[in-house]
C-alpha cells in the first residue's frame, strides 16, 4: 500500500533555511544522508528547501518526503566536483534567512559568494579536503571568505575542530553538533532473521560496513582475520571489491571473509544484530565521524575503531563502548577482535555503554534540537516563530 506523505502546516512567519548540499537521495552518500534526515526532522518547526547538484546537464526540482528538492544542472565535474552554474541564480532568488551549507562542496562555496546573499549563513563541516591537495590549496582562500563571513560553523565533534588545519582560526563560531541517528529504527530486532543469519554464517561474527575505497582500510581487516578465529561480513560495493577479494584468497581467508555487497536498510540491521562485533578499521581522516558506528552502537554492539585525528574515536570510546586500535596496524586489530571475541562478557558491558552512548548523546532527536537551537541564537527569534524541537 503506498504511504502518502503529509508535509507539516507550519505559520506564515516561519524561519526558512536553504541547505545547500552536494547531492541528495536517492543518490547516496554520508553527507547525503545526513542532510536527507536533518531537513525531513528540521520541516515541522521550519520552512526548509534545498539545492544541490543534478548528476546531468538538465535541472530539475521534486518534492522528496516534503523536501522541495532543487538540483541544478551539473555543467561538467571538476575533481569529481559538480560545477553546476545555475546554482548561483537559485541562492540568489531565495528568501530564505538562513543559507546553510554542507561542505566540502566548492560549487556551494563559489556559489554563495557568487550570489550576494544578504541574511545569516551556517555551514556544517563535514570534513577537510583530504585528499586533493592540489584543488584544496587553490580553493583555501574562496573557502577563508566564506568561513569569515560565516553566524555560525558546526563542527561534528571536537576532535575534529582540534585536528583541524582550518577550524581553530574559527574556534569562536565554531558549535559541536555530533550527528544523530533514528535510534528506534535500529532497536528493532527480527528474532528469526537473527538466528537465521548465524545459524547461516556461524558464530564469533564479525561486521564492517561500508563503500571499499582506500581510507576504510578493509584491506587490514582482511589480513587481520589471518589471526583471528571468525568470521567477517563485509557490506557494501566499491572500486576495490576485486582487489579485497584477491587479497582474501592470497590470505587465505576467502571462505572466512563474505562480501554481502549493497544490502537494504532493513537487512542491514538485522546484521547488526546478529554480529558480535563491529569493525571499523578506517585509516585515514576522511573518515571524518563514522557514521556506521553510530548504527552498530544503537543495535547494543561493541566497537573497534582506529585512533584517527578526526572524530572516530570520539564516538565509540576506548575501554568504554569498545576498543580503539591504531590505524593500519594488522597485529593490533587482530589482538582488539579475539579479546572481544573471546569474552562475551566484556562484549555484553561494552555494547550496552554504546547503546546509552547513542541514546543520550547521538539521537537524531537530539541533533535536529541542537540545529534548531543555533538558528535560535543565529538570527534572535524567540519561540512562536521558531519554536525549539523537544524529543518527539
Amino acid at each position: 500500500m503506498a504511504v502518502t506523505f503529509v508535509k507539516p502546516a507550519l505559520a506564515q512567519d516561519a524561519l526558512r533555511v536553504l541547505h545547500v548540499g552536494k547531492f541528495y537521495p536517492p543518490y547516496m552518500g554520508g553527507m547525503e544522508t545526513h542532510l536527507q534526515v536533518l531537513c525531513e526532522n528540521l520541516q515541522s518547526e521550519i520552512d526548509v528547501q534545498v539545492v544541490v547538484a543534478n548528476q546531468g546537464r538538465r535541472g530539475a526540482e521534486d518534492l522528496v518526503r516534503g523536501i522541495k528538492v532543487t538540483r541544478t544542472g551539473t555543467l561538467f565535474n571538476f575533481s569529481a566536483a559538480p560545477i553546476c552554474p545555475e546554482m548561483v541564480s537559485t541562492i540568489r532568488r531565495t528568501r530564505a534567512d538562513i543559507v546553510h551549507l554542507h561542505l566540502p562542496n566548492p560549487m556551494a562555496v563559489l556559489a554563495w559568494l557568487a550570489s550576494s546573499h544578504q541574511g545569516k549563513l551556517v555551514i556544517t563541516y563535514h570534513s577537510d579536503v583530504v585528499r586533493q591537495r592540489v584543488l584544496g590549496k587553490a580553493f583555501e582562500p574562496f573557502l577563508h571568505r566564506v568561513l569569515e563571513r560565516s553566524a555560525a560553523i558546526i563542527a561534528t565533534s571536537p576532535n575534529y575542530i582540534e585536528s583541524s588545519p582550518v577550524l581553530p582560526a574559527y574556534r569562536d563560531r565554531c558549535s559541536v553538533i555530533p550527528f544523530g541517528i533514528p535510534v528506534d529504527q535500529f532497536q528493532r530486532r527480527d528474532q528469526l532473521a537473527v538466528a537465521r543469519l548465524r545459524q547461516g554464517y556461524g558464530q564469533r561474527l564479525i561486521l564492517s560496513v561500508g563503500r571499499l575505497v582506500y581510507y576504510k582500510g578493509f584491506e587490514y581487516l582482511i589480513r587481520a582475520m589471518s589471526r583471528v578465529t571468525g568470521r567477517l561480513l563485509l557490506v557494501g560495493n566499491g572500486p576495490l571489491r576485486n582487489e579485497l577479494e584477491r587479497l582474501a584468497r592470497d590470505c587465505g581467508v576467502s571462505d572466512r571473509v563474505v562480501f554481502l555487497g549493497n544490502v537494504s536498510d532493513e537487512e542491514l540491521i538485522q546484521f547488526y544484530h546478529a554480529a558480535d562485533v563491529f569493525a571499523l578499521p578506517s585509516i585515514a581522516r576522511s573518515e571524518a565521524f563514522g557514521i556506521v558506528q553510530l548504527e552498530a552502537m544503537a543495535c547494543g554492539k561493541p566497537v573497534i575503531n582506529t585512533r584517527l585525528d578526526s572524530g572516530v574515536p570520539f564516538v565509540s570510546l576506548d575501554g568504554k563502548t569498545g576498543l580503539t586500535v591504531p590505524p593500519a596496524d594488522v597485529d593490533a586489530l587482530a589482538d582488539a577482535l579475539n579479546q572481544l571475541l573471546d569474552d562475551p562478557l566484556r562484549r555484553a558491558k561494552y555494547g550496552e555503554a554504546a547503546r546509552q552512548r547513542v541514546l543520550s548523546e547521538f539521537s537524531l532527536e537530539t541533533m535536529t534540537r541542537r540545529v534548531l537551537q543555533l538558528y535560535s541564537q543565529v538570527t534572535g527569534q524567540e519561540a512562536g516563530r521558531l519554536r525549539l524541537a523537544t524529543a518527539r
